[in-house]
């Protein structure tokens, strides 16, 4: 393998699964990216991770509803998804193009029901599963004892959320509190907009013009965590920096150069 052969002796397969429901994202451009930057891997791009199809629909939609979060304070909520629930991700697993609002997912619990759909001959080293959905998740913070919204979490496989890229990341200070003052003053939707439109060079919104070029330094940190073990960067400006604000995460997304010294000399 022309780079990355410094990490890792094996060829890479990477696989990308789209997200439907998710407008502006163009997922053959990151296909081209990633074969620009990595070399001779070989990417394909393939249809939505989570489809009916896999796995028997009935016990796939109860186990994915099973990993909601129920309590935003305790990870260990044991819970019977309701009917209504079980019957919505049934709903999800026919039509991926469905919007998503108002739910969090425990990322990890997520990922560890996707982990069983991966194909037995592609479950190894060799293969890089990333997959785009509008599901957001979160993960559990020890030191706050809170779960938090996630834009990725990194594993077999990875999963990437075209929604927590809008959610997680924090906005700017000065951006809720006017938000909270049109909220108090009945402020109205188109107010609303008025107020995202002020701020649109600070935050990212869904179906943004950027999403793609934004989304080709999260599929970046999938890689290097499936070779290293190790997605992220100290340096801000890097693409590996590891954002919980919206305004770092634009400058690391979208600046020059695209990495630092060092990760350039990695992807060399």
């Amino acid at each position: 393998m022309k780079n990355f052969a410094n990490l890792s002796k094996l060829s890479l397969n990477i696989h990308l699964y789209e997200d439907p429901s998710t407008k502006n994202l163009d997922l053959r451009e990151i296909v081209s990216y990633l074969r620009e930057k990595l070399g001779h891997v070989s990417v394909d791009l393939r249809g939505p991770f989570i489809k009916a199809g896999l796995g028997e629909t009935e016990d796939l939609a109860r186990r994915i509803a099973g990993t909601k979060v129920r309590d935003l304070t305790n990870p260990n909520v044991q819970f019977e998804p309701l009917p209504g629930e079980v019957e919505f991700e049934r709903k999800l697993l026919r039509d991926s193009s469905l919007k998503l609002v108002g739910l969090l997912y425990d990322g990890f619990k997520l990922q560890a029901v996707l982990r069983e759909l991966i194909p037995q001959g592609e479950f190894d080293i060799g293969h890089s599963h990333i997959a785009f959905t509008n599901r957001l998740f979160g993960t559990f913070d020890e030191g706050d004892r809170r779960y938090h919204a996630r834009v990725s979490v990194y594993g077999f496989p990875s999963l990437i959320s075209t929604t927590g890229i809008v959610e997680a990341p924090a906005r700017p200070k000065e951006f809720y509190v006017l938000k909270q003052r049109y909220a108090v003053l009945g402020g109205t939707d188109a107010q609303l907009e008025e107020l995202k439109e002020k701020f649109r060079d600070r935050f990212i919104d869904y179906d943004d013009e950027r999403l793609t070029e934004i989304m080709k330094g999260y599929v970046m940190q999938a890689v290097f965590y499936h070779l290293k073990l190790d997605p992220f960067c100290v340096d801000k400006r890097c693409r590996l920096w590891n954002a919980h604000w919206q305004e770092e995460m634009l400058e690391a997304q979208l600046s020059q150069p695209e990495f630092c010294e060092q990760h350039e000399r990695e992807l060399a």
